[in-house]
């Protein structure tokens, strides 16, 4: 194993929360919100289940969660296909194994998902096939069953450190901020980790996480992880983890006001580095990430993104990106508007290739306690990889139903 490899390993941790740096992707954070209360009908429609639930883990430490998502969106463009739809049903949580309800817990998270396409093209494939570089809603994609998280999340020291190993998500801690969420936030990669800019492995990539809180308002992360990752059959990954050595690794410096606010008032920096993957003959290379957004009053958050990368074989060499977020008062609503400006790879796409700019603006309607809609429009200007249309006007609709 190469040695920068085994510093990360060894030299970073976690202190805080049992959900520590997670993102609002995460398993943890997910759950957290979903138990927000704030909706236009007020009702709950399996309130009685989630009682169930609920006296389930406080006898036994498990809990399981499950939803349904699904988007469809349709374009204006001549070139590639017009639509694209999927679903996603997921089943996730935790079981609490050590010190449940202590200062060093320690235990299993999980996410198992089924994602199918509606249409011939899905969201994840849809800005490639129309010569747009990114992603609009990379995971609705036809993976059918497959393993996103199940890793083993501890802490120690009273909770000064914490380490996850096992199968991971890498946009759970790698660059998150509030509104990386592609459930329930934008849907455009480029306004989500890394803003398109980094090369990052795909989920149930076999590794290790942890970071340290310096003090009380700083902290750092660090990773190690497979490049090779395969959802649809992650022991694979787990076996190139030792075999091929090929990693995708990160560490971050990051601020906030206080730990319990660590993605809602943050500023990080975030250096990642990948080696050659011989099989595909993609090349090493690194790149660095800068995030800053701030929770104004619970109910504004602006946000800067910016990545720069060299060669990896990312989508973006170059990606800056800007917007806000604004929750609705008395409900759980949510507005988000964002611009990006994004260069193409030219180790990736070919040199000569112009800039792209990407709109995204979406509004969350909290229907009920468990169903959400999200009507979401997108307009891609100057596509780089598309010689008919210079821009693309797009109308999507998300629906989401928390069981």
């Amino acid at each position: 194993m190469k040695p920068f490899t085994i510093f990360l390993l060894t030299c970073t941790f976690v202190y805080g929360d049992s959900s520590g740096f997670s993102g609002p992707s995460s398993v943890e954070k997910q759950v957290q919100a979903d138990a927000i209360e704030g909706s236009h009908t007020s009702q709950d429609l399996l309130e009685r289940w989630k009682d169930r639930k609920e006296k389930v883990k406080e006898q036994t430490g498990f809990s399981i969660n499950s939803d349904y998502s699904f988007f469809y969106l349709a374009g204006s463009n001549d070139f590639g296909p017009s639509e694209a739809g999927s679903g996603v049903f997921r089943v996730y949580g935790a079981w609490d194994l050590i010190d449940r309800g202590g200062d060093n817990p320690g235990g299993l998270i999980y996410k198992v998902e089924h994602r199918h396409r509606f249409t011939d093209t899905t969201p994840s494939q849809y800005s490639l096939a129309v010569g747009n570089v990114g992603f609009l809603g990379a995971p609705y994609n036809d993976d059918k069953v497959r393993l996103t998280n199940l890793y083993w999340k501890q802490s120690l020291g009273g909770g000064r450190f914490k380490l996850m190993l096992g199968f991971l998500d890498a946009t759970d801690y790698v660059d998150v901020y509030g509104l990386a969420n592609p459930w329930t936030a934008f849907t455009n990669l480029a306004f989500s980790t890394g803003g398109s800019s980094i090369a990052l492995p795909n989920d149930a990539t076999f590794g290790a996480v942890a970071g340290y809180w310096i003090n009380e308002h700083m902290y750092t992360i660090g990773s190690v992880s497979d490049l090779n990752a395969r959802p649809t059959d992650p022991l694979k990954s787990a076996e190139y983890f030792f075999t091929r050595n090929e990693y995708f690794k990160s560490v971050e410096l990051g601020w906030t006001t206080s730990q319990d606010r660590v993605y809602f008032d943050n500023v990080h920096f975030t250096l990642w580095h990948v080696d050659m993957i011989e099989a595909s003959n993609t090349p090493e290379g690194w790149g660095i990430n800068f995030s800053a957004n701030k929770w104004i009053d619970d109910l504004w958050m602006p946000f800067l993104k910016a990545g720069y990368t060299e060669d990896a074989g990312s989508l973006l060499e170059t990606s800056v990106s800007a917007g806000v977020g604004y929750k609705s008062t008395g409900s759980n609503d949510l507005l988000g508007a964002a611009f990006n400006w994004g260069i193409p790879n030219e180790n990736t796409f070919g040199a000569g290739r112009e800039d792209q700019y990407t709109v995204e603006v979406f509004y969350r309607y909290q229907l009920t306690e468990n169903i959400a809609l999200t009507p979401d429009i997108q307009y891609l200007i100057n596509p780089a990889l598309n010689p008919q249309d210079s821009s693309i006007l797009l109308g999507g609709l998300r629906a989401r139903i928390v069981f």
